[in-house]
């Protein structure tokens, strides 16, 4: 950015705050028409520092932190889990973390500014992507080693300020319907593993809702956008172990254990239990489904919600593992909230 430039969004950023400061900073963003990190980059509402990538040097230094807590969103839904970054493998394009509290996958092609951010006094390390917007976000906690973190910093921090210029992300062409729903159907009917949906939503050229839409009410069935409701509160009353997964174009952040204490507040509904909060923006929910996917491992079920642009916003299954069945009380609940069997 251009001094000039600097000082001109600085200005037009104190004038909304000024006149609604309530405002969280994507807020702010989106009623400036700049980019997230446009805002964080000029410092307006933060202090900021820029930090020298590539993501993946800093992502495997994140480790030396201790307990932090992790943040990754989309428009309608925020996932955040407390903990330590362990078993952390950021070599290449895409990475993972698989500690038992922050459980990542990451796809570093779209990722390019990073940040250390002090706001209201509280300080984190934020990750960008090529748009300019929010991928993923570190905090610090109470227990984080505070001297790991400063030398983090230390370690990474630049006196340079690269612009923030919004490029798109790239976008596979899918159409909102099969070719030939019933090759859709038999292939998924084949599936041995859930992580082969995604090559076969590649190989058939389909979107992931039109593919719902096209294989049957046995695999893939719309129940009510009230249905993630009744589902956290039933897991809340058994103690149901759940896994729920948040993404955007450039991270999966994945919750695995129960939930505790859902509260609603205006269109949001909230899990806010000790080291694992959600929050859910269920009047942007257009479509609910419960999905049905055949494994080596028997069948495992799923509820997705879905946003009006047709992008998964937030989707949940019960607690399992690769070689592990999917847990009989997960599936006798979704079960029971479709009004069609399931294949079995």
């Amino acid at each position: 950015m251009e001094h000039d430039s600097i000082d001109t969004l600085r200005a037009r950023h104190q004038q909304l705050v000024d006149e609604s400061p309530k405002l969280r900073i994507r807020e702010r963003a989106l009623r400036l028409g700049v980019p997230e990190a446009a805002l964080v980059a000029a410092g307006c509402g933060v202090t900021s520092q820029e930090l020298v990538g590539p993501a993946q040097a800093l992502f495997r230094e994140l480790g030396t932190l201790g307990r932090v807590m992790a943040l990754s969103r989309n428009d309608y839904a925020v996932h955040e889990r407390h903990g330590a970054y362990l078993d952390i493998q950021a070599e290449g394009p895409v990475g993972i973390v698989l500690g038992p509290d922050i459980d990542l996958r990451m796809f570093f092609m779209s990722w390019k500014y990073f940040y250390a951010v002090t706001e209201n006094g509280r300080q984190s390390i934020q990750f960008f992507d090529k748009r300019g917007e929010a991928v993923h976000k570190v905090y610090r906690t109470e227990q984080t080693d505070v001297a790991a973190w400063d030398a983090f910093v230390a370690k990474f921090a630049t006196s340079t300020r690269t612009p923030v210029v919004a490029e798109p992300l790239a976008k596979a062409a899918e159409a909102d319907s099969p070719d030939d729903a019933a090759a859709l159907r038999t292939h998924w009917r084949g599936l041995t593993d859930t992580h082969d949906f995604f090559g076969m939503l590649r190989q058939f050229k389909v979107s992931r809702l039109g593919a719902l839409r096209a294989v049957g009410q046995d695999l893939a069935q719309q129940v009510g956008n009230e249905t993630v409701e009744a589902m956290l509160t039933r897991a809340a009353e058994t103690a149901l172990p759940i896994m729920c997964f948040v993404a955007n174009p450039g991270i999966v952040q994945i919750h695995t254990g129960p939930v505790s204490k859902l509260v609603r507040t205006g269109p949001w509904y909230n899990v806010l239990d000790e080291t694992f909060n959600l929050h859910l923006n269920t009047d942007a929910v257009v479509s609910s489904w419960v999905v049905n996917k055949p494994t080596s491992d028997g069948w495992v079920t799923s509820l997705e919600l879905y946003g009006a642009d047709g992008e998964l916003i937030v989707q949940f299954f019960g607690e399992r593992k690769p070689g592990k069945p999917e847990l009989p009380a997960w599936r006798d609940l979704l079960q029971s909230l479709c009004a069609q069997p399931l294949a079995a």
